[in-house]
């Protein structure tokens, strides 16, 4: 049985039992909330390019607010060590444009070295080393001397893996690829950057559609860059729903978490994983929490918010990956449990 089939167990057994003993389930109202932050500044970007002071003052404003610091260099020293090897996850395939912006990253490194992180010990990474210098984190490493890695550049560790028996299609770089002993290719296994060198991890995603997931965001992005042999899961919802977030609980991804952003400078409500300006709208928010669930559904529920703006018919993008991650405890699912406090420039 697979972790969230175990878990299902257990809700099911604990909700039997809060009725023999109660008459009902705990209501959901009486839950805790999860907290994210807003800043909105409509002069963020200049003809779809970021402006990259105002982006700076959002993320401080957003980090600030978040941990409830006094100033900055507290905000992050809450958040992160000195000694910590800060790995930024980004998602880097759509380009400069429509996928992370190196603009909302510097933002981060910045703010880090001013608060006594050695650029040294900043990892901007994604899961190849060529899209992230397509996508110009190549010159923003340069500038500020900190590190620019690939997971599958880096390698994937023999003993730490995501196993499923769902068989995949094995390619040059995969651990796997290339071996024919019973098994092969039903394992993913986790980049050595997490296992070896990561200790406190940032993740930062993009506000774009997804075919299947919904939205490429913060859960999805991780899962796919972390772990070798994942197109497996690609192409249906339902496999995607119960990987990402089982991947996205495996200890090396989900023990470091420190801080988890999107950038919400622009939305694409559609177009799948192309980057395409007319599926697009400027929203010009940062948005910062430690739950990559909330943020995710927040993101999905921006997406489908533009699409009716726009009277644009879709069809309902199933939320079962967001309840499934939310049944790992990796953060909260339901809307009505999501407190978002929202700041204006």
């Amino acid at each position: 049985m697979t972790a969230i089939g175990s878990i299902l167990l257990l809700i099911a057994t604990a909700m039997i039992a809060g009725r023999t003993a109660r008459g009902a389930p705990t209501p959901s109202g009486s839950a805790p909330l999860t907290r994210i932050v807003v800043v909105h500044d409509p002069r963020a970007q200049d003809a779809y390019v970021p402006r990259p002071d105002l982006v700076r003052r959002m993320m401080d404003r957003a980090v600030i607010r978040w941990t409830g610091a006094p100033d900055l260099a507290a905000a992050w020293r809450s958040l992160v060590a000195t000694g910590d090897v800060v790995g930024i996850k980004v998602h880097s395939v759509p380009g400069p444009i429509f996928g992370t912006r190196p603009a909302v990253v510097e933002a981060l490194v910045r703010g880090l070295i001013e608060s006594g992180v050695p650029p040294t010990n900043i990892v901007v990474w994604d899961k190849y080393l060529r899209d992230l210098e397509k996508a110009g984190f190549d010159d923003l490493a340069r500038r500020h001397g900190v590190e620019l890695a690939g997971a599958a550049d880096a390698g994937y560790d023999p003993a730490v893996f995501y196993e499923s028996p769902l068989l995949g299609t094995l390619v040059w770089g995969d651990l796997e690829y290339g071996q024919h002993q019973p098994g092969a290719g039903r394992k993913s296994h986790v980049t050595l950057l997490l296992t070896r060198r990561i200790t406190r991890l940032i993740v930062v995603s993009p506000m774009m559609a997804h075919p299947e997931a919904g939205v490429t965001g913060l859960l999805y992005t991780l899962a796919r860059g972390s772990v070798d042999n994942f197109q497996r899961f690609e192409g249906e919802s339902a496999r995607l729903a119960r990987a990402v977030p089982e991947i996205c609980a495996l200890p090396p991804l989900a023990d470091h978490l420190a801080l988890c952003v999107v950038d919400g400078l622009l939305c694409q409500y559609l177009g799948g994983n192309r980057g395409l300006l007319h599926y697009s709208s400027e929203l010009n928010e940062i948005r910062v929490g430690r739950d990559p669930v909330a943020l995710d559904v927040l993101s999905l529920r921006e997406i489908e918010r533009q699409r009716r703006i726009l009277g644009i018919a879709h069809p309902p993008v199933s939320r079962e990956l967001y309840d499934n991650a939310a049944l790992l405890e990796l953060g909260i699912s339901d809307p009505t449990r999501i407190e978002v406090i929202t700041l204006n420039d």
